[in-house]
């Protein structure tokens, strides 16, 4: 109640207070490498998680825009069934939302959501995008994602009304990975999103389970403008890790494939994605550095561990800024050739 809440502001003042400053600070900060960045032609892509934390302010605020109990408990929550990256499936423990009041809001928050993302970012990457169309939920107490049902989400109708809103088109990336059915394909083309396309899972051939296939659509040669093409994710291992790992099939199919054997096949992979016709390319760094599985972002599924890896100032050299320029121009990618 507001007594309470009112008791723990006085409290807590002094700790309020710094957060409060440290957070003005951050925005001030943030505003100014985005002003600086934009400046030179660059745009800032931002990562938006489809769901929120169970104890997110969002959720405390609005609680009855979630599928929550009376006392505040998830009644479901968010993940994905089995795949490739874990044989349990992924229980994130995110709260569902309860897209009926979203409906009858007019979308209202997630309008609100999408517009203090762009004050930050250019382009918005909406991650786990197939939740849009149709979200996996867990019952409350399962200990994996395994024993979830796909349940229908009013994609359409929130798509639209944030284009309503925004007045024009949506200037988002479709994280469309994983199980990917027709309507969700059908939903991305409609409102002209891009979605991924990543070249290791072009030349992995358990990723499939079917073996290596030249209409593989995480090949070079399938891409279309409308994707944006990555080397790898924070989820994948390394180019190089993943290189140390992969098969004498999955080695031999790179080489034919490159019509070479490369002396660096990372770099040469890097290039295979920069010359494509996908509308962006994005390479990790790791990547771009040549890094190992010493270097991996992320292993999905796993609890601690995670996204510890830290690029040192030093590797940031200037032949490296000129390399990156280099291939950049060679493959369309900058306006500088023009200069």
């Amino acid at each position: 109640n507001q007594v309470a809440l009112d008791a723990r502001r006085a409290e807590h003042a002094g700790s309020l207070e710094e957060r409060r400053a440290a957070q003005f600070l951050l925005h001030q900060q943030w505003s100014a490498v985005r002003q600086a960045a934009n400046a030179e032609g660059i745009r800032i892509i931002g990562d938006l998680p489809i769901f929120v934390a169970l104890d997110s302010t969002d959720a405390w605020a609005h609680p009855e825009l979630f599928m929550l109990d009376q006392a505040g408990r998830p009644l479901e929550l968010a993940g994905v069934p089995p795949d490739y990256f874990s044989e349990t499936g992924q229980l994130w423990g995110n709260p569902l939302y309860n897209w009926h009041r979203h409906q009858e809001a007019g979308f209202a928050w997630w309008i609100s959501r999408m517009k203090a993302m762009l004050s930050l970012y250019d382009i918005v990457r909406i991650d786990h995008f197939r939740g849009l169309e149709a979200f996996w939920a867990v019952p409350a107490g399962e200990k994996t994602a395994e024993k979830g049902s796909w349940k229908k989400a009013p994609g359409r109708e929130l798509l639209s009304a944030l284009k309503a809103a925004l007045g024009g088109d949506i200037p988002v990336i479709a994280e469309d990975l994983g199980f990917i059915t027709d309507e969700v394909r059908a939903l991305r083309d409609e409102f002209q999103l891009p979605g991924m396309r990543i070249l290791q899972f072009g030349f992995d051939a358990s990723e499939s389970g079917k073996g290596l296939d030249p209409h593989n659509h995480f090949l070079p040669h399938n891409y279309t403008a409308a994707s944006v093409a990555y080397t790898g994710t924070h989820d994948n291992d390394t180019m190089a890790g993943w290189l140390a790992q992969a098969s004498t099939e999955e080695r031999r199919f790179i080489e034919a494939y490159l019509g070479q054997i490369p002396d660096d096949p990372v770099r040469a992979l890097i290039r295979e994605a920069l010359k494509s016709v996908a509308a962006f390319t994005v390479v990790p760094m790791q990547d771009i550095l040549g890094l190992g599985s010493e270097a991996r972002m992320n292993e999905p599924g796993t609890i601690g561990g995670n996204w510890a890896w830290r690029m040192q100032t030093e590797a940031a050299s200037q032949s490296l800024a000129r390399e990156l320029r280099k291939l950049s121009v060679m493959y369309a990618r900058t306006d500088e050739w023009k200069r």
